[in-house]
């Protein structure tokens, strides 16, 4: 194909998209693959279904490609990202085939299995003819709803090696053979048939015995984890395109002096382009005209806008809150700060350890044992001179009873009640991988703006002059920065409204690019914004308010001046405030075990103050929004296993990078796409439960594979010495079926720690 004949320079790395993958043990094995061809590095990612693949000078990824398919699956060079609005639907992920053919094989299997158990499990039901009916309603599941899994058990084969896939495809088909010999050649197909149940043991030649039930019933439980499973792994891909959506579609170009509007992609290095109130800066540049303040809360989680003038550089995806600016187009395309992050974001992705299932790896061994012992179990009753038919229903019943019914259920079951519950809460897991990383976090990396603190600029103090009323202060300013669209003076007006109530009109506004506002408010000269405004009007404050200004700036906090009718009548304070929920987060965050890290990319002066206020002692600030996935990478080489609570685009890199992430609902869908678990609240302890909840459930999956193995380990033996009566072999399978659910739904009455804020 012409999209593999590129070489490659040296060094560089080939991502591929692998198809074909149904548990950790696949990745495992390609990556292994891969990793024995000279001069390659592989890391292949099960969650991503991807491959990060570190080539030599000139290496052909055909090469690579060819490998991955010696290994029975498959391999693409990815296809360009699309960024534009054109995009389809379906490219996206939203009609996703493979999933959509998996949810219809479920409900299908779904249907068509319920009466067959019901029929097999309750002698009352099975009338005439049931075993001929239970066979035309489980061959379409055993044979359709289970070709997945024959599939990969028939790839595995021809291959040399055996997962789960290869035991739940054996099992199946050999209940359903045997059904099928049973119904034709043995008595089980009479008419008037029944299973009658006994709890005693007998030996049996098998040929009145029918496993229909076992066979659909196993295929439907599989499927169901498989189909949750996959629901969660879609979601892989979207953190990149949240990102790639940040950015504008369209800009107005200036060319020859002439403004036009073009498609983003037709911008080039060196163009001007024109940003309106409201607008995106549709790439990074640098300001020619105009002065404006930038609200980057979309991009960095910052909550403080940014002022800019002719000479600063702004980011593209961020929004211009203020006046017209005429930008100078200085990157663009995959040089962009938000191409940058969204490879970043893919980076973080592609190398983050999965943790493989537990079923997975015991099935490593479980599945051969089970086979060998089935082939000894023939063997030895034919060594005993027993007839054929006894030997071959002993080597089937051990395939049966050891076809993991209750092992299918024991991850799903508690995964679907621990995240139901969780939904609850307002807390969103995204898959079985999230839990395991839980249990072994030692260290918490939480988020200033948005997560620590609301994320939203809020009038915190006012400071007055002599013989200033603080309500008339609160009035005439308010009502000034009432006419303002700038977001420090709205959240001005809305502090002195809830304190003053309604303002009044203002005359005469005028806006100081650069300085503040002035205007006229009840017949008075009003001005609000820097010191310089009021020193021009020969306003000055007295040094005890100058000095409350200045210790509020330190303090990280937005001061602006207030003065009317030619004098300073004092300042006005405004800061992000610390969430009321934060400081009872962070201590039952250290009750869990966990050190708390407040990041942040603040001034050192404005986080040591937020973390003394909640509790937390460790501090990294100054931190620049690219800088934030290395921080916790650092953190990860010194031996922490690092969670990461975030809101902000520039948290997503390090969310993905995480052992842990998690995702402030009220923050950005990039930040959401990234991260591992959803906080819907955006309340701080909810991450508290959010851990509590992931290592319930984790302990509850546990629990549920060690009985659902034992139960296996216990009945094999059983089996092979000739003395499983199905019905009570069908008993026991639903019995540990029945525990599991149970166990599972335990997790219905897990309970948040979070009391209710005044």
């Amino acid at each position: 194909m012409s999209t593999t004949e590129a070489t490659t320079p040296a060094g560089s790395s080939v991502e591929l998209e692998i198809g074909g993958m149904t548990c950790a043990s696949c990745a495992m094995r390609i990556e292994k693959k891969l990793n024995k061809l000279e001069g390659v590095a592989a890391t292949v990612n099960y969650a991503t279904e991807k491959a990060k693949v570190t080539v030599p000078q000139g290496y052909d990824p055909a090469q690579l490609i060819a490998e991955v398919e010696k290994t029975g699956y498959t391999a693409v060079l990815p296809a360009p990202k699309r960024t534009d609005a054109a995009t389809p639907a379906g490219a996206d992920g939203d009609a996703d085939p493979e999933l959509t053919s998996l949810r219809t094989r479920l409900i299908v299997s779904a249907l068509l299995t319920v009466p067959v158990i019901a029929m097999a499990m309750i002698p009352a039901l099975q009338f005439t003819y049931w075993q001929w009916a239970s066979l035309t309603l489980a061959a379409p599941v055993i044979v359709w709803g289970a070709f997945p899994f024959h599939k990969a058990a028939w790839a595995n084969l021809r291959h040399g090696t055996a997962t789960m896939d290869t035991l739940i495809s054996m099992g199946t088909l050999a209940a359903f053979l045997w059904s099928l010999y049973a119904l034709f050649f043995g008595t089980a197909g009479v008419p008037g048939m029944t299973h009658g149940f006994e709890f005693g043991l007998a030996p049996t030649d098998g040929s009145a015995n029918i496993y229909l039930e076992v066979g659909a019933g196993v295929t439907v439980f599989i499927l169901a984890g498989r189909y949750f499973e996959k629901r969660s792994k879609r979601q892989a891909g979207a953190a990149l395109r949240a990102l790639l959506e940040l950015g504008a579609k369209d800009v107005s170009v200036l060319r020859d002096g002439v403004e036009g509007q073009i498609p983003i992609d037709d911008l080039r290095v060196g163009d001007e382009f024109i940003v309106r109130p409201g607008e995106k800066i549709a790439t990074d540049g640098v300001v020619v005209s105009g002065t404006s303040a930038v609200d980057a809360s979309m991009l960095t989680g910052e909550s403080v806008p940014v002022e800019v003038a002719p000479g600063d550089a702004v980011t593209g995806a961020t929004v211009n809150a203020g006046g017209r600016l005429v930008v100078r187009a200085t990157r663009i395309g995959s040089d962009t700060q938000l191409a940058q992050m969204a490879k970043l974001v893919e980076d973080a992705q592609t190398g983050k350890a999965q943790v493989q299932r537990l079923a997975d790896r015991v099935s490593g061994i479980f599945v051969p044992i089970v086979i060998l012992i089935a082939a000894a179990t023939l063997g030895a009753w034919l060594g005993a001179g027993a007839p054929a038919s006894v030997a071959f229903t002993a080597a089937v019943a051990v395939l049966v009873i050891a076809c993991p019914c209750a092992l299918g259920l024991a991850t799903p079951t508690a995964l679907l009640v621990g995240t139901g519950r969780g939904a609850q809460l307002g807390i969103l897991i995204k898959g079985p991988e999230v839990l395991e990383s839980t249990r072994k976090v030692d260290t918490i990396v939480l988020d200033k703006t948005g997560t620590v603190t609301s994320g939203r600029m809020t009038l915190v103090d006012v400071v007055l002059e002599p013989g200033t009323e603080r309500d008339e202060l609160l009035r005439l300013a308010g009502a000034l920065e009432h006419a303002s669209e700038h977001p420090i003076a709205q959240a001005i007006a809305k502090g002195a409204a809830a304190e003053v109530g309604v303002l009044p009109d203002v005359e005469g506004f005028a806006n100081l690019e650069g300085k503040g506002v002035q205007g006229v408010v009840d017949g008075h000269a009003v001005l609000v914004g820097r010191d310089a405004l009021l020193a021009d009007w020969a306003q000055r404050l007295s040094p005890a308010t100058a000095a409350a200004k200045a210790q509020a700036e330190e303090e990280g906090k937005t001061v602006v001046a207030v003065g009317w009718d030619g004098v300073a009548r004092g300042v006005l304070v405004v800061a992000d405030t610390v969430k009321p929920t934060s400081a009872e987060a962070v201590t039952q965050l250290k009750a869990l075990g966990l050190t708390p890290v407040l990041l942040t990319g603040d001034n050192e002066a404005v986080a040591r103050r937020i973390a003394a206020e909640v509790g937390i002692d460790q501090v990294i600030a100054e931190v620049l929004p690219a800088d934030k996935v290395d921080v916790v990478a650092r953190l990860q080489h010194d031996g922490k296993v690092v969670a990461m609570v975030g809101d902000g685009v520039n948290d997503a890199p390090a969310l993905a990078q995480a052992d842990l992430g998690l995702a402030m609902g009220t923050g950005t869908d990039v930040a959401i796409e990234a991260s591992d678990i959803t906080l819907v609240r955006g309340d701080l302890r909810s991450a508290v439960d959010a851990i509590r909840l992931s290592r319930r459930t984790l302990g509850t999956i546990k629990s549920n594979l060690f009985w659902a193995f034992a139960y296996n380990v216990a009945a094999i033996p059983i089996a092979a010495l000739g003395l499983l009566n199905p019905m009570l072999a069908g008993a026991a399978m639903a019995l540990s079926s029945v525990f599991v659910v149970g166990n599972s739904l335990r997790l219905r009455g897990f309970t948040s720690t979070a009391r209710p804020t005044a």
